[in-house]
């Protein structure tokens, strides 16, 4: 049975007149990679102020399920990095990591040192961080958010603004704290196609409404080539689809049957289907990008407004 370190319930935040987030339901995986999807405005930055705490729910509720005593000592096992990196400009990564450092009693410079290596800027020496490019200050910010060793990281769109040689840093950076560290993440982005790469897990979110909740696997099954065939007699179907050898398919509902192995042998198929008197409404080849589901799913381009 999956351990969930982070579960919502109906989670609602309304600013005036405006229901940013409505009834919202996810279920973190302890361990996972959580990307949560959705245009810019969709409600992805205040959800993540609200389970680090930033917020406070106009109603539902969230339990830090992973994690022992009551939410509020949970936050102190919590990473945030959400919105813009909280960097002082006219500092190096070292005394900006120091500061951090001081506030949670850390005075061992190795540990700093060691951050730093983690995120991989162990070399910036003296260059102030206003100075840095946006790959390195987003770096900075991951490292700040790791001061104090949590084991919940929350990033708000880490990659946005990168040139794709940053995004690949930062996704390595990631996977790294995941795998050997064994931080469980959430993470937020517009970019479906990028999030594909390191998440486990998904839900994409729409005007401030979850979508859908899903595991990669999932997820990429879903975009894979496929023969889509409608018909009012699945079941008559599916002993011609085993006697010609399809091994991979699934029942969609009680219309529709969705065959994802040898899709090149459609007309086959299709022959044998109209041989055995098999009514077919329609019948053909499937496909889509994690991109182009999205949009589908959504109903709108990503990245059209702001949070």
């Amino acid at each position: 049975m999956e351990e969930y370190l982070l579960v919502t319930k109906d989670l609602t935040k309304i600013y005036k007149d405006t229901k940013a987030v409505d009834g919202v339901n996810i279920h973190i995986k302890k361990g996972s990679i959580y990307g949560l999807i959705g245009k810019n405005g969709a409600g992805k930055t205040t959800i993540m102020k609200m389970i680090a705490g930033l917020a406070t729910p106009t109603s539902g509720t969230f339990e830090y399920t992973g994690f022992e005593g009551s939410t509020k000592e949970a936050y102190s096992r919590i990473g945030a990095l959400i919105e813009s990196p909280a960097i002082e400009p006219n500092l190096t990564a070292y005394d900006n990591l120091k500061i951090k450092c001081l506030a949670y009693g850390i005075g061992d410079k190795n540990y700093i040192k060691e951050k730093l290596e983690l995120v991989g800027i162990p070399n910036t020496g003296k260059k102030k961080a206003g100075k840095f490019s946006l790959g390195q200050k987003q770096r900075l910010g991951v490292a700040l958010a790791l001061v104090g060793d949590p084991d919940f990281l929350i990033l708000d769109e880490p990659i946005n603004g990168l040139d794709p040689q940053g995004i690949a840093e930062v996704r390595e950076m990631l996977i790294k704290l995941n795998a050997q560290k064994g931080i469980t993440i959430l993470i937020s982005s517009h970019i479906l196609e990028e999030l594909s790469k390191l998440a486990t897990d998904y839900a994409i979110i729409d005007s401030g409404r979850i979508v859908e909740e899903s595991t990669n696997k999932e997820l990429k099954e879903k975009c894979r080539d496929k023969i889509a065939i409608k018909t009012p007699a699945v079941s008559t179907a599916i002993p011609v689809i085993d006697r010609l050898g399809f091994k991979e398919y699934s029942v969609v509902n009680d219309n529709t049957i969705h065959v994802f192995d040898k899709v090149t042998e459609i007309s086959v198929l299709n022959m044998e289907l109209a041989k055995a008197q098999i009514p077919v409404e329609s019948i053909g080849i499937e496909s889509s990008d994690l991109e182009e589901y999205f949009l589908k799913v959504t109903g709108t381009i990503p990245g059209d407004r702001k949070e």
